[in-house]
């Protein structure tokens, strides 16, 4: 079995095992919290892992298991469940990251299924209990995301309870934090800016359209994830910064690939209603592009539908064919590829084993050509 797939395998059992030792601790409160244990269950069941994958793959190149063929003969068992515990702990921080932008974005759909939010509104339906089942909703899953986020914590300090290095300790523990802090500022300016972009300079939309990119998914998709693992295994300065010269583009061009599929991607495919960035009215890349080459009636016609929760399939058609024109999405695939460039020129210059860099190598193509 290929080593990454043993991975994610062993990931998921971390995972199911770390629910199963939560689920008493509810029951024990009361009955009714059962549902916090289900829908969390059902967020981490599968998915891409790519999280998990860079975690791995930051500890492998340290040299971590180097030369043992795989994750079943030669790694150490006590670091292996150090480095999976931790991944596990990413997949559960990105639930919860999950559970709150689908609030936020007012999504009714994640991977192809009702939304966490839109779940416990059914239940509140279904159950005919008094007062508004969207609020109930909204507020039954925001305490859902926030005791993800909590247990991601745990997962984590589990992992550095397993680590023998104080060093490697701090320094996992330090990206962690910065990983935290970064997404919940990227997620805030991302609001911001859909609320207040009038109020900025035409000049200012695509850089701060890029800093979102960057705090909100960039850094912890793939860069923090690799720092974190290679940190866990103790890695030296020039090799984080190494991870970090070929994490953070790599980052950019996975935000970017799924600011394309956000506008342009099939529904059967990504679980998500297309076009359901234009519904919400994110002011990605692609839209300041097409804004600043696109005629000033065509402007004013993308800014007033950007952002409609009831845009029509015609009226989302005509958006998607509106960009298209602008000639914005092939400048989109333009910077995909540079910045696929750019990270595999700094890969170049990584001194890593030849399994590890086989891996990241892979995981580029992958991250670039998903289709959802």
């Amino acid at each position: 079995m290929p080593e990454s797939t043993r991975l994610v395998d062993l990931v998921q059992e971390g995972i199911d095992d770390f629910l199963d030792d939560r689920d008493p601790e509810l029951a024990a409160i009361d009955s009714g919290l059962s549902p916090f244990i289900e829908y969390a269950r059902d967020l981490l069941r599968g998915g891409k892992r790519f999280r998990a994958l860079f975690c791995y793959w930051g500890w492998r190149a340290t040299g971590a298991a180097e030369g043992a063929g795989d994750l079943l003969t030669g790694a150490d068992d006590r670091s292996l469940d150090t480095v999976v515990r931790a991944a596990t702990a990413l997949e559960v921080f990105h639930a919860a990251a999950l559970v709150h932008d689908d609030i936020i974005d007012n999504s009714d759909t994640r991977r192809g299924g009702d939304s966490v939010h839109r779940r416990f509104e059914t239940d509140h339906e279904r159950n005919g209990w008094s007062g508004s089942s969207e609020t109930f909703g909204r507020s039954a899953a925001i305490l859902l995301g926030d005791l993800l986020l909590a247990w991601s914590s745990d997962a984590f300090d589990e992992a550095l309870e397993s680590t023998p290095s104080a060093t490697a300790r701090r320094a996992a523990r330090r990206e962690f934090t910065r990983m935290r802090s970064e997404v919940m500022m990227g997620q805030y300016l991302d609001v911001l800016d859909e609320q207040s972009w009038q109020s900025h300079p035409e000049s200012e939309q695509l850089g701060r359209a890029q800093r979102v990119i960057i705090y909100k998914s960039a850094k912890y998709s793939v860069e923090a994830p690799l720092v974190i693992g290679a940190a866990l295994g103790g890695a030296s300065d020039e090799l984080l910064a190494g991870l970090r010269a070929f994490g953070l583009p790599l980052g950019i061009a996975f935000q970017l690939r799924d600011d394309l599929l956000g506008v342009f991607g099939d529904s059967s495919v990504t679980g998500k209603p297309s076009g359901d960035d234009l519904r919400e009215g994110k002011r990605t890349v692609l839209v300041a592009l097409a804004r600043a080459s696109l005629p000033a009636h065509a402007v004013r016609f993308v800014d007033e539908m950007l952002g409609d929760p009831d845009l029509t399939d015609v009226q989302v058609r005509i958006l998607q064919d509106t960009l298209r024109e602008s000639g914005a999405v092939d400048e989109v695939e333009s910077i995909i590829r540079n910045q696929v460039e750019r990270a595999t020129r700094a890969l170049q210059q990584v001194s890593l084993g030849p399994s590890v860099r086989a891996e990241l190598e892979k995981l580029i193509d992958s991250v670039i050509r998903r289709t959802a």
